[in-house]
């Protein structure tokens, strides 16, 4: 019988210890062994090759004392100084970018407004570059000591390739973004994802999702993407391809023929199906200055009816698809967050009625479906964490940081 790649072996269990050090350091190598169920003996070998390398670090906590030696417990964390990363995130009306340490601390941030959809690729391209290398001087540090840089954006992404299948942010499609930026960043490698994809990583690291290795994560933006976690492990496709939520077919209540979800539910379809109903009322200049969701929000509140039932026929669209992708991966968890979301019960109590309506008994108390109101860093926080997973996760020769060429 054939046996396991020793060096892959030894990678995986490296990626094991990391992130049981990441997601619950200080922690000592006791509960490391536990949490992994790896030998003491591996987990100590492995431990000590990352202090050699300088990626994790250690403190003695005097008041706990190891049991069998009477010695104060040695704790291990990361080393936040190890490698620092970039993340930033593309939309349409604004470029957010955030520098962070090995842990993902955010040491510097900045947001530059601008109407991205105007741009063409190469001006985006130099735009991205000039925020980076901004917020990576406003924290202190050289492009020289930056390890890795992510991008997330709105779309269709074939990360392993760096290709942008679709997006409304660019004009055009199948856009090599990756290549495009690593090229204007003298050495320091690029990559991209889609938003969603890093806010669901960003989840799992620090938000709602902490401790979880499988739930779903929906925003409800310009588009609608859909971040799947499955056993501690994003979902992909083939070419690490990112699945859009939007592009789901689902037929609306009364409806006599499918639609894309995109038409039904997203922010975007939201703000036109209520110009449109508004028209020729005094809510015009708001659309037109780009604030309709706003003015939405707004009429929701004061309880416009024809808003109300706009944002009901949204949601139960997002309920109908919920229920299915809750049926399809049954994940303990469904967070829901966007510009949307703002609306409250009048957008989110019809997805929930749909999902409890649609979903059979067997899965009926399953799923817990929560809003996260997220704020601007989290999808460059994100997109730092994916790279620091890139870092830390890949079978490396050594245990240090991957070195691309």
């Amino acid at each position: 019988m054939k046996t396991a790649d020793p060096e892959l072996m030894r990678a995986i269990n490296r990626f094991h210890v990391m992130d049981a050090i990441r997601r619950f350091g200080p922690i000592s190598r006791v509960e490391i062994s536990d949490r992994t169920q790896l030998s003491a003996t591996t987990v100590s070998a492995i431990t000590a090759a990352l202090l050699d390398d300088g990626l994790i670090i250690t403190h003695q906590l005097g008041g706990i004392r190891d049991a069998a030696r009477g010695r104060p417990r040695v704790m291990l964390e990361l080393n936040p100084a190890a490698a620092h990363v970039v993340g930033v995130k593309l939309a349409l009306d604004q470029i957010t970018v955030a520098t962070t340490n090995f842990r993902a601390d955010v040491l510097s941030s900045l947001v530059l407004p601008i109407r991205l959809q105007r741009q063409s690729v190469s001006v985006i391209a130099d735009l991205v570059e000039d925020g980076i290398r901004r917020c990576v001087a406003d924290a202190g540090l050289t492009m020289e000591q930056v390890s890795g840089v992510c991008v997330g954006l709105p779309g269709v992404v074939e990360r392993i390739a760096g290709v942008c299948r679709a997006s409304p942010v660019f004009g055009e499609r199948d856009v090599p973004f990756a290549a495009e930026l690593t090229g204007r960043l003298g050495g320091v490698v690029a990559t991209i994802d889609s938003d969603v994809n890093l806010v669901t990583l960003a989840e799992h690291w620090f938000g709602q999702a902490r401790g979880l290795d499988d739930f779903l994560v929906i925003s409800v933006e310009l588009g609608l993407g859909l971040g799947i976690m499955h056993n501690g492990e994003l979902f992909r496709g083939a070419n690490g391809l990112s699945p859009d939520l939007g592009d789901l077919m689902v037929r609306p209540p009364n409806g006599d023929s499918s639609t894309r979800l995109s038409s039904a539910a997203s922010e975007a379809s939201i703000v036109a199906e209520a110009r449109e109903i508004l028209a020729g009322g005094d809510h015009e200049h708001a659309f037109r200055l780009g604030r309709g969701m706003e003015k939405i929000l707004e009429l929701a509140e004061q309880g416009e009816p024809r808003i109300l039932a706009l944002l009901e026929r949204a949601g139960g669209a997002l309920g109908f698809a919920i229920a299915n992708l809750i049926t399809l991966f049954a994940p303990p968890k469904v967070i829901l967050a966007g510009a949307a979301l703002e609306a409250g019960e009048a957008l989110v109590g019809p997805i929930r009625h749909t999902v409890a309506a649609l979903l059979p008994p067997s899965l009926a108390d399953v799923s817990d479906i929560v809003v996260h109101h997220w704020q601007d860093d989290i999808w460059a926080r994100g997109a730092a964490a994916m790279t620091l997973r890139d870092l830390y996760g890949a079978p490396w020769n050594t245990t240090g940081p991957v070195v691309h060429r």
